[in-house]
């Protein structure tokens, strides 16, 4: 196994692009040689796997293209043989579920006590193009007492997610003392899920976070994607080499394979390179990702993927494996082609299988025509009291949904809101029936989504407001904390109180569902981030109008920061500043959080938005908030996102140009011009005061807001250049966190960022 895990990396993604372009996956299935070696140390090779050269070879009909698996000898003294697909290990295979296990390499992050740095070993592993994808049993772990580790997909917006592994907060005196046996829920261990169709995946490590100041007692770090079912953490592994020393530098991988790439339906009208051969063989589609795989019909077994009468799909005979399949005394066993029957002897009745056989009474003709009779009679009563038990049954569920309505809403704290709202009086503030919500989203039908975010979901509905029907935007919770449920509905008090023209407006909401529903205004356009960064649209805003988005942005903030009872947001970025009318900013997404500074259990929060302070204490405050729209405002001025293809953050880059004079080369070019270049200058030095640390050192949001709109004033340009895209009429609005996030931190192929701190 090579030592340099990055050239090897390359390498296997080198060979794997030639070995595609070679094998022409979706060919016609071969027709295996009986000659072909089925067994390379143990581990069954089954067709359409098989032993090849290379597996890059596409001459062997052992293997269907894209399967062959490669023979040699691992032991330096000879005479253990592992299979290999390329230069990683595969342990099994299995036919029936489609998947196959891999020794995955573990990348390493660790303390060089000559050089006094660290050292990275970030491991990549591609199977773009091949008939693999990786199964989401698999886990990122990550292992370490001060590690941020980051799984990227191959290119910047295809997919990023992370995972921090903190032993203690604050010193670290004794890091050991916080670790525990069998618990990966971020202190030493932490395990964030991936989504489904995953090809692709890249290690690399935060420098910000390092073991150089504890190397002593934790010198490495540790992160790899590994099959979760059997880890169990252990306290050693983060202050050790245990981990690496424990799977010898590899983890298990399950990984998904499908044959070619299309649908089952597809695949069947071309009878050329259909998989499924035989007539018992039957096709089912994948599900992670396109592509199909094949299983003999129910009471056949064998290879779906051969049609030889010895090796393909073969009538089981059950009635030779009666433990398996059992037909008990006095029952006699008879087999069928796909299946048997296990018959009580004659003038017998009963359940053969359990071996109840009893005698059968024989009626004569008059017994059987008064029977008959009876049944008639007896059939009708059955069915006027089935309409009746039918009838009771619906008002019986009427009844059930209404108490179960009664109960949500007592449980998400609505007679604590009705109390509230009754002192409040002039609240503006309505609470939506279950039935007016469910009507108006048509039982939240997917065809009235326009959000998908990290608190929920958001649909678009007309409701009555104030007596008017007018066009909303429902926002269905993913989850509320129901010990905290005063602290929600004196929220939503609050909030339904905000009346701010850059802040979209709490409308009401209905707490008869399992989770709260929260009815927002309907903003018209889309978000700052599309504006910012959307191939979709030909508008430029110019300086002057993105220094008064900001402006405006920051006053609702301010606004928020400012209330008797501080609302803060928590995850300020451009996907959360909806744009309205005249380009009015209007700052979204939140109501489904908690008031005030709370300790977080799981970390809110974009990566390369997120203060590095909060990632340390978990406790929201205002500077957090600000730390976040420092980041957003060097986003708007330079156009760039907040983390490079390289992992460096905007902030850094900024910081370096200031420092070696290049700060012009990062402005927006299309934007900034000679006449504003020095507000523009301005304004990042605005927005790196929003970043200093420590944070009780950063301006509050109010001076921020005034600053910004001095600046925009300042600025003697044309609001925004010729723009299309923004007013179609059937755009809608993304009133949702993550509903366009950042294609940094998005996988489109629509699979949300998922990002888990350590507690």
């Amino acid at each position: 196994m090579p030592s340099h895990r990055s050239a090897a990396a390359s390498l296997l993604a080198v060979w794997l692009c030639l070995g595609v372009a070679l094998l022409g996956v979706g060919a016609a299935p071969l027709r295996p040689s009986s000659s072909c070696q089925r067994d390379c140390g143990g581990v069954d090779i089954p067709y359409p796997f098989g032993i090849v050269d290379s597996p890059g070879d596409s001459s062997s009909d052992c293997a269907m293209p894209g399967f062959g698996l490669t023979c040699h000898e691992t032991d330096v003294n000879g005479g253990r043989r592992t299979p290999f697909y390329y230069d990683v290990e595969v342990v099994d295979v299995s036919l029936q579920q489609g998947q196959a296990r891999m020794q995955n390499h573990i990348s390493s992050y660790c303390y060089n006590a000559t050089t006094q740095g660290m050292d990275a070993s970030e491991w990549r592993l591609n199977f773009t193009g091949t008939p693999y994808r990786f199964a989401d049993t698999n886990k990122f772990t990550v292992i370490g007492c001060q590690t941020l580790a980051y799984i990227m997909g191959e290119q910047a917006g295809d997919y990023t997610s992370g995972c921090v592994a903190m032993c203690q907060r604050g010193g670290y005196g004794d890091v050991r003392s916080a670790l525990s046996n069998g618990s990966c829920s971020g202190i030493g261990c932490c395990q964030t899920a991936i989504p489904r169709g995953l090809d692709y995946y890249r290690v690399s490590f935060d420098s910000g976070f390092n073991t150089t100041e504890i190397h002593d007692v934790s010198p490495c770090s540790y992160a790899v994607l590994m099959d979760d079912s059997d880890f169990t953490f252990q306290a050693s592994y983060a202050t050790l080499p245990g981990f690496n020393n424990t799977f010898d530098g590899e983890a298990p991988l399950a990984v998904d394979w499908v044959v070619g790439e299309e649908s089952c339906d597809v695949a069947r009208k071309d009878p050329s390179s259909y998989a499924c051969l035989g007539d018992h063989s039957e096709c089912f589609d994948s599900l992670n990702g396109p592509g199909y795989i094949c299983n003999c019909s129910k009471g056949f077994q064998g290879n779906p993927y051969l049609q030889d009468p010895e090796h393909g799909c073969k009538d089981i005979n059950e009635c030779t494996d009666l433990e398996k399949y059992p037909c008990n005394v006095p029952g006699t066993c008879q087999n069928f082609l796909g299946g048997f029957q296990c018959h009580c002897p004659k003038h017998t009745k009963g359940d053969a299988q359990n071996g109840t056989c009893e005698a059968n009474h024989t009626f004569g003709l008059g017994e059987k025509l008064g029977i008959g009779a009876f049944g008639v009679v007896l059939v009708g009563l059955v069915c006027i009291l089935a309409v009746e038990i039918i009838r009771h049954k619906r008002s019986i569920k009427r009844q059930a949904l209404i108490r179960q309505s009664d109960e949500y809403f007592q449980q998400h704290g609505g007679q604590i809101l009705s109390e509230m709202m009754g002192v409040e009086r002039n609240i503006g503030f309505t609470v939506y029936a279950r039935g007016a919500i469910e009507a108006a989203t048509n039982g939240f039908d997917k065809e009235n989504i326009i959000g998908e975010g990290g608190q929920g979901t958001v649909y678009k509905a007309v409701l009555d407001v104030e007596g008017k029907d007018t066009l909303v935007a429902v926002k269905r919770c993913k989850e509320v904390d129901e010990s905290k449920r005063k602290d929600f509905v004196q929220e939503l008090v609050i909030l339904g109180r905000v009346d701010h023209p850059n802040i979209v407006k709490l409308l009401g909401c209905c707490l008869q569902f399992e989770v709260p529903i929260l009815v927002y205004e309907y903003v018209q356009n889309k978000t700052l981030l599309e504006l910012l960064h959307s191939q979709l649209t030909s508008c430029r805003a110019m300086l002057g109008t993105r220094l008064r988005i900001a402006a405006q942005a920051a006053g609702a903030l301010a606004y928020l920061h400012s209330l008797a009872h501080p609302i803060l947001h928590g995850d300020v970025k451009p996907a959360n500043i909806l744009l309205g009318d005249g380009w009015v900013a209007k700052v979204s997404d939140f109501g489904c959080s908690t008031i005030d500074e709370k300790t977080q259990v799981v970390a809110r929060g974009t990566p390369g938005y997120v203060d590095p302070e909060y990632l340390l204490e978990y406790q929201l405050t205002d500077k957090n908030d600000i730390y976040s729209f420092g980041i957003l405002l060097l986003e708007l001025l330079t156009g760039k996102k907040p983390l490079s293809k390289q992992r460096k953050s905007l902030a850094a880059i900024v910081q370096e140009s200031m420092g070696d004079g290049t700060l012009h080369q990062l402005f927006d070019q299309e934007i900034v011009d000679d006449a504003s270049i020095g507000v523009a200058v301005q304004a990042v030095e605005l927005a790196t005061r929003c970043l200093v640390m420590p944070g009780n050192r950063r301006p509050a949001m109010r001076c921020i807001a005034e600053e910004l709109q001095q600046l925009a004033d300042q600025v003697q340009q044309p609001l925004v250049s010729e723009c299309h895209s923004l007013t179609i009429k059937d755009m809608e609005s993304s009133m949702s966190s993550e509903t366009d996030t950042t294609r940094v931190f998005s996988l489109e192929k629509k699979v949300v960022l998922s990002i888990e701190f350590a507690r």
